[in-house]
């Protein structure tokens, strides 16, 4: 079927629908066509085996991306969304971690920075078991994938259940989630503060990469010198909306000495504890405890270990004075910068409800109540506000999505609806940018990103998130 006929036909049953399915809130013009013009961002995106966020500035497989992008392609094919999570499981370490990059062997060396030649995975990584047929970046992302696999799952169960989608892929998302919560006195660790959270050891794996929050830390960083790397990035995006170059030097030197130490976990000179990272961990322990008990298994073991990871949340990174999460830097104590990172642990059912009355209060106020309606990255009044460039200050769509969610699941459902209303409208006045200036709207980053798209038709189905259960199921 050729490319046009892709995006005009309605296949029944397991296959793609392009066409807004019944399930979509309203047949309006407006309605239908966002999901018609997200669907073929979706489309121009697939590469037959997973879903590129962007063909020009990031033309290989990102790992949360990709959980997002599994997450919408599920109303349009779940067979499509199953095989998206798997190929990125495929990659997976001998030591379970999965890497927060996939490179496409068809992509030119050149297209994106870092490219494979800078992680040589397959040799530096060999002691942590990367693997020998991909090559793959060193580092993670969050841990969405077990929220994103359960959602798929329950997008088609009878397909799930032919396929055996969930028992290929329980075991890697639970020998993922080990990696992650393995304890400080073994050699390969993730609870770098010994207080029960996952550390992150690069602004990358965070996935806010160039946060106002780590302009502390970086600072202790030697950059990487200008001219031993060439910005890939800068040729398809605006140096306004990007990085610095200083900062890219100190990403590029943590990156690099990650690699030659091997990719082993240990002592590191960026170590920071993240409200997001860890929440979505945390969720994603929920819906993998939901799998257990689909496969047969007790779940209740990690519905119990949640609950511990979400009271370690609030002990070490509850912020009473800001009414929010802040994240901690193990060298430097808490870091009092307001980013939505601190926002995200909305998303959990088990957080004690005077935290929650306060995350909603915050979200209301001056530092994060954007004219457009959605959620910026870093606080409107801070120092260190832009509003075009990258994290520090832009609002991105998949932050918003994670705090609909959340409000929806704590009963609030007018300022649920209106985050919902604000992202569509955004989201389709900006050709499903990347991000957007959180006042105006204006589209920043990549244009036809593919989360935005996915996550696009994910709130156009109609569905709640079922009563005190984050990850419930949409659609």
């Amino acid at each position: 079927m050729d490319r046009t006929a892709q995006l005009t036909a309605r296949v029944t049953g397991r296959g793609i629908a392009y066409d807004p399915p019944a399930t979509a809130p309203s047949t309006a013009p407006s309605a239908a066509s966002l999901h018609v013009r997200a669907a073929r961002v979706l489309a121009s995106h697939w590469t037959g085996t997973s879903t590129v966020p962007s063909r020009y500035l990031y033309p290989h497989q990102w790992s949360w991306d990709s959980a997002f992008i599994a997450i919408g392609l599920r109303h349009l094919s779940p067979l499509r969304a199953q095989t998206e999570l798997e190929t990125l499981l495929a990659a997976q370490w001998g030591d379970a971690r999965v890497p927060h990059i996939v490179f496409s062997p068809s992509v030119p060396l050149d297209a994106y920075f870092p490219s494979p030649d800078f992680w040589r995975s397959s040799t530096a990584g060999r002691a942590a078991g990367a693997p020998r047929t991909v090559q793959t970046s060193g580092i993670v992302q969050p841990p969405v994938h077990a929220l994103a696999a359960w959602l798929v799952h329950r997008a088609d169960p009878g397909l799930s259940w032919a396929r055996g989608f969930l028992a290929r892929v329980y075991p890697r998302l639970a020998a993922w989630h080990r990696y992650l919560l393995r304890r400080r006195y073994l050699l390969r660790r993730r609870d770098l503060g010994g207080g029960g959270l996952v550390s992150v050891v690069h602004p990358w794996e965070q996935g806010m990469d160039n946060s106002p929050c780590w302009d502390g830390p970086l600072a202790r960083v030697t950059p990487a010198a200008a001219g031993s790397f060439r910005r890939a990035d800068l040729v398809h995006g605006a140096v306004g909306d990007r990085p610095t170059n200083l900062d890219y030097g100190r990403y590029v030197r943590l990156a690099g000495e990650y690699r030659d130490g091997g990719y082993a976990d240990g002592e590191a000179e960026f170590a920071m504890e993240d409200p997001s990272f860890n929440a979505l961990l945390i969720a994603s322990e929920h819906a993998l405890a939901r799998i257990a008990a689909e496969l047969g298994s007790p779940g209740a073991a990690r519905h119990a270990r949640a609950e511990r990871l979400t009271a370690a949340l609030v002990e070490r990174l509850w912020d009473d004075a800001s009414g929010m999460f802040l994240c901690r830097d193990l060298r430097g104590g808490p870091i009092r910068e307001r980013s939505v990172s601190g926002l995200v642990p909305l998303l959990l059912p088990g957080l004690p409800r005077e935290v929650t009355r306060a995350l909603t209060g915050t979200l209301r106020g001056p530092h994060f109540a954007a004219r457009t309606g959605l959620v910026p990255s870093y606080d409107l009044r801070g120092p260190a506000f832009e509003p075009n460039r990258y994290w520090r200050g832009p609002a991105w769509f998949n932050t918003a999505w994670l705090v609909e969610r959340g409000l929806r699941a704590h009963g609030e459902k007018a300022a649920a609806d209106a985050l919902r209303s604000a992202f569509l409208r955004t989201a389709g006045d900006s050709g499903f940018a990347e991000y957007v200036d959180p006042d105006t709207g204006e589209a920043c980053g990549a244009p036809g990103f593919g989360w935005t798209a996915a996550l696009t038709l994910d709130l156009l189905h109609d569905g709640t998130v079922e009563s005190g259960e984050e990850g419930g199921d949409r659609g």
